[in-house]
């Protein structure tokens, strides 16, 4: 059993896959080609977005935001410590201080420790709060209907990092349309992947388009040759964007799928292991379809026994941000986010892909509601 499915995928989408590469391939514009624009339409046509830029991965659409926003030494950006590197990478390779804050069962920032963070660090004085990055995790947008109006009172920019969530819906709006800025990536293994490394910025603000399209292509101004700022070069391929193009042909039954999946998980799982609850506003991707054990032993057990059954599965993540050494300079100690820290002993992600069978889910429930239960080591 593959935890990702992209070779299924492949499989079934191999035939208009190579002809839309080898249109490429003809045309010869490998950077640059019709086919950006053609997805860039069609991603704000679906987000209702209206400027949507590719660039070159996930980590490089947060960096454009920040670089953007105008993050800097000196200010404080509020995140969740409980997600990938990227999202406090980003921040601090600007100089900014990342400020990580507790999130709440759902997985994404908690908007009461938002508030308690945001008036610490006012009242500590030595850092001016100037911004917060909502994660969207395992394919569920973050609280935006309480996160978006703390941003508006403090005067704080409101990055959405939707890395995870594109195809996901919350309060009757799509991801990447919350935040000023929306930020994602088509890393191979997201709900909407490509064949490398890809991403795209999104903003409904005229001025923050301008703005990012030139920091994407080193400043540019009116032509190549003039940089009036400076910028980044990171620029999505064409050959990428041709694998996007088709791939969101499938999309909305891939969606379809991994939410039914997820639905028969929840059934199946519910009072044996802790099964994610989305709250009623919200229609998750399913990028991941994560449980949660008692302690880390108990989840390190299953994840063993899976793997025994020959069920893949996978630990998003071992260590929170906080505790990682790269971060070890902000001088945050184990205990300071007790919930992220536990919750990093705690969940195991089971396969959620589009292409499992039938038999492989009921496989997989099977497999966690026999293993769950047992004692022995």
């Amino acid at each position: 059993m593959d935890f990702s499915g992209l070779t299924r995928q492949y499989q079934a989408l191999s035939g208009a896959l190579r002809a839309s590469m080898e249109e490429v391939l003809g045309e010869g514009r490998y950077i640059g080609g019709s086919q950006i624009a053609r997805l860039e339409q069609a991603l704000s046509d679906r987000t209702g977005v209206r400027y949507v830029f590719g660039c070159a991965n996930g980590t490089d659409a947060l960096t454009l935001a920040l670089l953007a926003f105008g993050a800097r030494t000196g200010e404080a950006v509020f995140l969740p410590s409980f997600t990938f590197a990227a999202t406090a990478e980003a921040v601090a390779m600007r100089g900014a201080t990342p400020i990580f804050v507790e999130v709440n069962d759902s997985f994404t920032l908690d908007p009461d420790a938002l508030e308690k963070a945001v008036e610490r660090v006012r009242q500590e004085g030595w850092l001016r709060p100037a911004g917060i990055v909502a994660v969207d995790l395992f394919g569920l947008p973050a609280d935006y209907a309480r996160i978006a109006p703390i941003a508006r009172r403090e005067g704080m920019w409101l990055l959405e990092d939707a890395a995870q969530s594109f195809g996901a819906i919350r309060d009757d709006r799509p991801a990447c349309s919350f935040g000023e800025i929306a930020a994602t990536s088509f890393f191979p293994t997201k709900p909407l992947g490509c064949y490398g490394d890809g991403g795209a910025v999104f903003t409904h603000r005229a001025s923050r388009a301008a703005l990012l399209d030139s920091l994407r292509l080193h400043g540019r101004g009116s032509h190549k040759y003039d940089h009036r700022i400076l910028g980044i070069n990171s620029r999505l391929d064409t050959l990428q964007a041709a694998v996007l193009l088709e791939k969101l042909q499938l999309f909305d039954q891939e969606l379809a799928r991994r939410r039914e999946i997820a639905a028969f998980y929840h059934d199946r799982l519910t009072g044996v292991v802790r099964t994610p609850e989305p709250p009623e506003d919200a229609l998750p991707s399913w990028a991941q379809y994560t449980i949660r054990l008692p302690d880390g032993t108990q989840r390190d057990r299953l994840k063993r026994r899976l793997a025994e059954r020959g069920i893949p599965s996978a630990v998003y993540y071992p260590r929170p941000l906080h505790l990682q050494p790269a971060l070890a300079y902000l001088g945050i100690r184990r205990g300071e986010l007790p919930f992220t820290e536990a919750l990093c002993e705690q969940v195991l992600s089971l396969p959620i892909h589009p292409y499992l069978t039938d038999a492989e889910v009921e496989q997989v429930a099977d497999a966690v509601r026999e293993e769950a239960g047992r004692t022995d080591g």
